[in-house]
């Protein structure tokens, strides 16, 4: 590749130049060993879960055939109904209540926090955010205990509150951390321009800045409803009563050493998954955004 100057003095590249690097990047061993390492991750995600998707419209029999990737000789719908019928809905239904407001008070709490930490300098304001960092490498099972505790003190066992704010505190380390980053990149120069005009620190934040971190929000606040739908380990402990669906499913594991309905259990499966599927596919591009913009500006 070559380069030329043009008379103005700008940089310019000799033709068949970008072509050229970009036929030796699509072939270089970094790219084909990555692209390897990212198709043997899909084929480990999407072949459990096209057989799960197989299995649930199978009846027992089929399940453990002789050819268990067969297609059912029949579909099974009523499979969902029974896996609904069982409980499955109410659990789904608490799911869904618990991560909103946990999801919600994350968002909200996290990027104020992180703002703060990201644009003001105050005594402490590296320990705070070193704490919340620190806060991302803390087991979950060491806090089990002295966590059920203050949730029975104040009352909160097997409760949405309860669940929700235990979520928020979950989910706000790494919150911060990503958005601390995300709100250090934003240009410096609009909010002093939004503080000149008369807007209070409160109003610079919700009208100004946050709209200008909306990549960052919906890409963290994806990781956050993956976390806290897939999370078992709280709920199990402080909603022993009310259980969401990471723990109906594994109620519904435990019956069927009775019940023998293992296409039921195949559907509640698919229930449980379907819905972080397509909250994915849906914001993806806005994750994509998020994540890059935050690393390029």
């Amino acid at each position: 590749m070559t380069l030329q100057i043009d008379v103005e003095g700008r940089t310019q590249e000799s033709a068949g130049g970008p072509e050229a690097v970009g036929d030796k990047g699509a072939f270089s061993p970094v790219n084909v060993f990555s692209h390897a390492v990212l198709i043997g991750w899909s084929i480990l995600v999407l072949v459990p879960f096209g057989w799960a998707l197989i299995a649930s419209l199978k009846s027992t029999g089929e399940i453990f055939g002789d050819n268990p990737w067969a297609l059912p000789e029949k579909l099974l719908w009523e499979n969902f109904a029974n896996a609904w019928d069982k409980g499955v809905g109410d659990y789904l239904l608490n799911s869904v209540v618990v991560v909103a407001g946990g999801v919600f008070g994350t968002m909200l709490f996290g990027s104020m926090v992180a703002y703060v930490l990201a644009r003001y300098e105050f005594p402490g304001n590296r320990i705070i955010y070193y704490l919340f960092a620190a806060g991302m490498m803390f087991p979950t099972f060491l806090a089990i205990v002295p966590l059920f505790f203050v949730v029975k003190g104040f009352g909160m066992v097997s409760t949405y509150q309860g669940l929700i704010l235990v979520y928020i505190a979950y989910s706000l380390p790494f919150t911060v951390f990503f958005m601390h980053s995300f709100f250090r990149t934003l240009p410096t120069s609009i909010a002093e321009a939004a503080l000149v005009d008369g807007a209070g620190h409160a109003t610079t934040f919700f009208r100004v800045m946050l709209p200008m971190a909306k990549p960052g929000l919906l890409s963290v606040g994806i990781f956050n409803v993956l976390g806290q739908f897939n999370q078992f380990v709280l709920p199990s402990f402080l909603s022993p009563e009310k259980p969401v669906l990471s723990q109906g499913i594994a109620t519904l594991l435990g019956s069927q050493r009775y019940d023998n309905d293992w296409g039921t259990l195949f559907a509640a499966l698919t229930i449980a998954m379907v819905p972080v599927i397509v909250v994915y596919l849906i914001f993806y591009r806005q994750v994509q955004a998020g994540l890059t913009g935050a690393t390029l500006k």
